[in-house]
C-alpha cells in the first residue's frame, strides 16, 4: 500500500533549470509508492460498472415497449462515462502491468461497449498530454466547432463566425452532440486507408468491435421497443453521454496558459501545471469526473492509478508553492465560469 502523501519530508528545492524541476518531485512520489498499481481497485470498479450496465440492459428488456423505457437512457448515460474512464485509464497504462492487457481493456471499454475507437482516442489524447494547450500541437485546442484564441476567431466566416460569436452560450447545448461526434471520428479513423496500410490487423479488430457494438445496440433497442421509442432512447442516451463527458473535460484546460514556441520548451513540470486546472470536491465529484478533477496531478503522472491522484495532490501543491509556481484549483461551478469567460472573450472581436 502507498504511504500517506502527508509524509513530513519537505520537498527539495527545485533546481534553477526549468527542465530539471520535475525530477525531485518524481523521486518523492516514487518514495511514497504512489505510482504502484491498484489492480484490486480497478478489478472491483470494472466489475461494479459491468454489473450496473447489465442491470440497465436487463431493465430495458423487462420494461419493454413503453415510454418509461426511455427514462432508462438516463442511468445508461450515467454509467457510459464510467466505462469511458476505465478505457481512458487503460490507455495511460494505469490499470495493468502489460501493454497487451491495457490494450484489451481499452478495446472492450471503448470499441465494444461505447462504439468509440480506443486507438483514435489514445492517439489524440497522448498528443494532448505531450503539449497541453499548445495551438500547433494539441488537437484539443485546434480549430473546430469552437476556437480558443482571437487569432483563430478572426479567420472564421459564415455560419462558423456566428458560432464563434456566441460560442460561450452554445457550449453546453452543442455538447449534446459530442457523443455522436466521438463515434463519427472513431469510424473515420478506422476506415482511413492510411491506417490500414500501417496496421491492417489492428484496424480490422477495431472495426469488428465497433460493428459488434452498433449491432448489439440496435438489436437491444429493436427487441425492447418500437422504432420511434428506440430513436428517442438512443438520442437521449447519446446526448446525455456527450454532455457528461464534455462537462468533465471542459474545466481542465480552457482559460489556462496557452504556450507559444517558447512555452513549448518549458520543462515537464511547468508545461503540465501551468496549463491545467483542478476542480475541488469530495467523493461524489471524484466519481462523476473519473478522477480527472485532479487534472494537474494526472498530467504530471499520467500512469498513476486513479485512486492515488487525491493522495499525491498535497505533495504537488506544496512542491509548487515552494517552487513559486502557480497551482490552479477552484470549485466546479467556478471552473465552468472561467472556461466560459475565456470562450466569450475569444469571440468578443466578432461581436
Amino acid at each position: 500500500m502507498p504511504r500517506a502523501a502527508t509524509a513530513p519530508t519537505a520537498p527539495p528545492r527545485p533546481p534553477a533549470s526549468p527542465g530539471d524541476e520535475f525530477s525531485p518531485l518524481l523521486r518523492q512520489v516514487k518514495g511514497l509508492d504512489l505510482l504502484a498499481r491498484r489492480t484490486g481497485w480497478y478489478t472491483a470498479g470494472i466489475a461494479v460498472n459491468a454489473l450496473a450496465l447489465a442491470a440497465v440492459v436487463a431493465a430495458v428488456l423487462a420494461v419493454g415497449d413503453s415510454w418509461w423505457t426511455v427514462a432508462l437512457a438516463v442511468p445508461l448515460a450515467l454509467f457510459s462515462p464510467r466505462t469511458a474512464f476505465f478505457g481512458h485509464d487503460a490507455g495511460h497504462a494505469q490499470i495493468a502491468a502489460t501493454r497487451r492487457t491495457n490494450r484489451l481493456i481499452g478495446l472492450v471499454h471503448g470499441n465494444l461497449l461505447l462504439g468509440m475507437s480506443s486507438a483514435w482516442w489514445n492517439d489524440k489524447h497522448n498528443r494532448h498530454h505531450a503539449n497541453p494547450n499548445h495551438l500547433d500541437k494539441d488537437p484539443d485546442v485546434g480549430e473546430g466547432v469552437f476556437v480558443w484564441t482571437q487569432a483563430q476567431a478572426a479567420k472564421r466566416a459564415g455560419f462558423a463566425r456566428f458560432l464563434t460569436r456566441h460560442q460561450a452560450w452554445l457550449f453546453f447545448p452543442l455538447l449534446l452532440l459530442e457523443g455522436i461526434a466521438l463515434k463519427v471520428s472513431s469510424a473515420r479513423m478506422v476506415l482511413a486507408a492510411e491506417g490500414w496500410r500501417r496496421d491492417g490487423r489492428g484496424r480490422a479488430v477495431e472495426g469488428l468491435l465497433l460493428v459488434a457494438h452498433y449491432a448489439g445496440y440496435a438489436l437491444l433497442l429493436g427487441a425492447a421497443m418500437g422504432p420511434g421509442k428506440a430513436v428517442v432512447f438512443a438520442f437521449v442516451h447519446q446526448a446525455l453521454f456527450g454532455l457528461h463527458l464534455g462537462c468533465v473535460f471542459a474545466p481542465n484546460h480552457k482559460g489556462m496558459e496557452m504556450p507559444t514556441e517558447d512555452g513549448a520548451r518549458w520543462g515537464h513540470l511547468r508545461r503540465q501545471v501551468l496549463t491545467s486546472r483542478n476542480v475541488r470536491g469530495g467523493p461524489v465529484t471524484d466519481w462523476l469526473m473519473g478522477g480527472l478533477n485532479y487534472q494537474i496531478e494526472h498530467h504530471l503522472f499520467p500512469s498513476m492509478p486513479r485512486p492515488h491522484l487525491r493522495l499525491v495532490r498535497p505533495v504537488v501543491m506544496r512542491y509548487c508553492r515552494e517552487a513559486g509556481l502557480s497551482y490552479a484549483e477552484t470549485g466546479l461551478v467556478d471552473s465552468y465560469r472561467q472556461a466560459l469567460r475565456h470562450m466569450h472573450a475569444v469571440g468578443a472581436p466578432l461581436r
